[in-house]
């Protein structure tokens, strides 16, 4: 667990070598991701940005120090699905992007997309904004995840909305649920372990682990939807959120 006070080391490392590090490899990787999406097959679009994200995040996990152990990879369906993961800090989505073994689209906030690189991958490779003070504008996102998964690949959610504050798990958003049960697919829970320590929300210094334990992803059983209405929404997040917080507390 993090201490109250980070030493002065710790402090000087992160912002002197790791913090300008990852921002390098954020503009390296970017700029390459933009490259690369000029010379996508268009009947497979994003995967060839996909493949330069996953570069990008083991190099951010590398300046980070840290390294992630994926367990439950026999819980991962054989069909698309959506996956659904708790989140804890920014460096989620490294950890994410580096341990998925598919090819996934994310569905993230729409604040995301003005942040210049990682806009600019989001933008170009078919990613999917979403404005939640906006109705029209989310309704209209569930439906390209929809037809996103019904094309065959997979869709990621952090189901919360937002990052924790103090570890514990957020009540979750229904729009996972949703898209699972829209395109009946099933809905894969991910808890993470170790990345608010890491980097926890309203600060700047990354923080590895100083005996050197792993971040933990693991993938929990999948939660079928087939012949479920998207009316019981509410119901399957309830499911997922009780999911979630048994693999806290299995893992934690």
């Amino acid at each position: 667990m993090r201490p109250a006070t980070l030493p002065l080391s710790v402090r000087l490392r992160s912002n002197l070598i790791q913090v300008p590090a990852f921002a390098c490899v954020t503009i390296f990787f970017g700029t390459l991701a933009l490259l690369a999406s000029y010379f996508e097959k268009k009947d497979k679009p994003g995967r060839l940005q996909h493949r330069v994200a996953h570069l990008w995040a083991r190099a951010s996990m590398a300046c980070s120090a840290s390294r992630v152990q994926v367990l439950g990879v026999e819980n991962i369906p054989a069909e698309t699905a959506v996956y659904a993961a708790t989140h804890t800090s920014y460096m989620d989505t490294p950890v994410v992007f580096s341990s998925l073994p598919i090819q996934f689209r994310i569905l993230a906030k729409k604040e995301l997309w003005g942040i210049p690189f990682i806009g600019w991958y989001l933008n170009r490779s078919g990613q999917i904004p979403i404005d939640t003070a906006n109705p029209r504008t989310t309704l209209s996102s569930f439906s390209k995840g929809v037809h996103t998964l019904r094309a065959g690949l997979n869709v990621f959610v952090f189901p919360e909305g937002g990052r924790t504050p103090d570890r514990k798990l957020k009540p979750l958003l229904n729009g996972a649920a949703f898209l699972a049960l829209r395109a009946q697919v099933p809905l894969v829970p991910i808890a993470l372990i170790g990345v608010y320590d890491l980097l926890p929300i309203h600060t700047r210094h990354v923080y590895p682990d100083p005996d050197g334990k792993p971040i933990k992803l693991i993938f929990g059983p999948p939660i079928p939807t087939t012949g479920r209405s998207p009316r019981e929404a509410e119901a399957l997040t309830a499911e997922l959120r009780e999911a979630l917080q048994k693999l806290l507390d299995a893992h934690s």
